[in-house]
């Protein structure tokens, strides 16, 4: 929620400082204006969910990007084999349906529009990509809970 926040507050941002033409009916002034606090609620509302998620002694996960990204095979392998129950099947429907909107032609807010039509697509894919990466270094933590030294991740 944070990354997204600050897409949309650096595109409101944008629009102020390089955009002339109306957009959609809006002046490039209007859409700016409230495109960056509202890119800076969503920011600040994403730092405060990992704030207290940090605050309960939640786990986070683990890994860098790399790692997490060379263990979605294997996460997406063990889930499918039933290993790793964790992963709910609602989760990797709603990625196959993300998926899917990102590629289909029909949008909810269709691209004609300057920036607001790209901005849909923008959020789709940006909760896609965290939230696979969330997962991904949910399940490394699984996998080194499970003491799983095979993968190169050491045991507890």
């Amino acid at each position: 929620m944070v990354v997204f926040g600050s897409f949309i507050s650096l595109s409101g941002l944008l629009i102020l400082l390089f955009r002339d033409a109306p957009m959609g009916g809006l002046s490039p002034t209007v859409a700016g204006w409230v495109m960056i606090p509202l890119g800076l609620v969503f920011a600040g509302l994403g730092v405060l969910r990992n704030r207290r998620k940090r605050a309960q002694g939640e786990p986070g996960p683990i890994g860098n990007p790399v790692t997490r990204l060379k263990a979605l095979p294997r996460l997406f392998k063990t889930w499918r084999s039933g290993k790793y129950p964790e992963l709910p099947r609602s989760q990797v429907v709603m990625w196959a349906v993300a998926l899917v909107y990102l590629v289909s032609p029909i949008d909810v807010l269709p691209e004609f529009l300057p920036v607001i039509g790209v901005t849909d697509d923008a959020g789709v894919l940006v909760w896609l990509l965290s939230s696979l990466s969330i997962a991904s270094g949910s399940y490394l933590r699984w996998e080194k809970s499970h003491g799983d030294t095979g993968r190169g991740i050491e045991a507890p």
